[in-house]
């Protein structure tokens, strides 16, 4: 009975002290992180629609505005008054310059005559004399600096009058009548509005190396819901900085325009590099 009851406890120890055997652990699936890759054969980028032309203008002399004609809106032609200046100092000296130039010219065309008459103030006597040709030269030249100074004269009063460099509509107008412009002050802004282009506006210096003029791209314009077609028409050759980042500008010229195409529009443009 002793001997029975030592084996039973040594059992039980025995079994205590053996390790269980580990069940089979079910390997846990990590889910994998997507990649996307670009095609070797089209660079993606975003753009904005923007005019072909645009300038923002102003006038190279300080002064009072004078008068507006125009509003934000007009549809104007080259050449057309878009504002003018009030300078009445500069008005003042082109008239006085045209009438010394006048003076002048005909002081000098009396003098080309080839002879001269004298009279005597004591006996009236009336003679002719040779006139010396450097007399005219002399006279010719005096009229002359006073046309350049005319010239001169004119050209200054021209600054004040802003005239359209080309044919657009009036975007923006900065200032009102009365009101003093600085000089390079940006008093309108002039847009064609009939020409609009895609610029992109994050093209990487990773990708510029592969687009070239002329390659074709389509052009998904999101506000409207539609994909146009176009070609590349310029690389800009000077990089910019968005966000830390160099991006080179690309203008893409589109084979139509969409029905509601407007300035500001975002795009986003997809150029085939093969």
């Amino acid at each position: 009975m002793k001997r029975t009851l030592i084996f039973l406890i040594g059992l039980v120890l025995v079994s205590a002290c053996a390790s269980p055997t580990p069940e089979p652990s079910t390997p846990t699936a990590v889910p994998s992180e997507e990649v996307s890759f670009s095609s070797p054969d089209v660079v993606i980028a975003s753009a904005e629609v923007e005019p072909a032309k645009v300038s923002q203008l102003g006038f190279t002399i300080s002064a009072l505005v004078k008068d507006i004609p125009v509003k934000q809106g007009d549809v104007v032609k080259a050449g057309d008054i878009l504002m003018t200046l009030s300078t009445p100092d500069l008005e003042y000296a082109v008239v006085s310059a045209e009438a010394d130039f006048n003076a002048r010219s005909q002081a000098a065309a009396l003098q080309k005559a080839e002879k001269v008459l004298y009279v005597d103030p004591n006996t009236g006597k009336r003679s002719w004399y040779d006139l010396p040709h450097e007399v005219f030269e002399k006279a010719q030249a005096v009229a002359d600096q006073a046309k350049a100074r005319w010239d001169s004269a004119s050209a200054t009063l021209m600054q004040a009058t802003l005239t359209a460099p080309f044919d657009g509509t009036v975007v923006d107008v900065n200032v009102i009548p009365g009101e003093l412009v600085q000089v390079n002050q940006v008093v309108l802004t002039l847009a064609d509005l009939d020409s609009l282009q895609i610029t992109t506006t994050d093209l990487n210096e990773r990708d510029i190396a592969r687009v070239k003029l002329g390659q074709s791209a389509d052009v998904y314009v999101e506000a409207l819901d539609v994909t146009v077609t176009g070609k590349v028409i310029r690389i800009s050759p000077i990089s910019e900085i968005v966000g830390g980042d160099v991006v080179y500008p690309v203008t893409i010229e589109l084979d139509e325009y969409p029905d509601g195409f407007l300035w500001g529009m975002s795009a986003e443009v997809e150029i085939s590099t093969k």
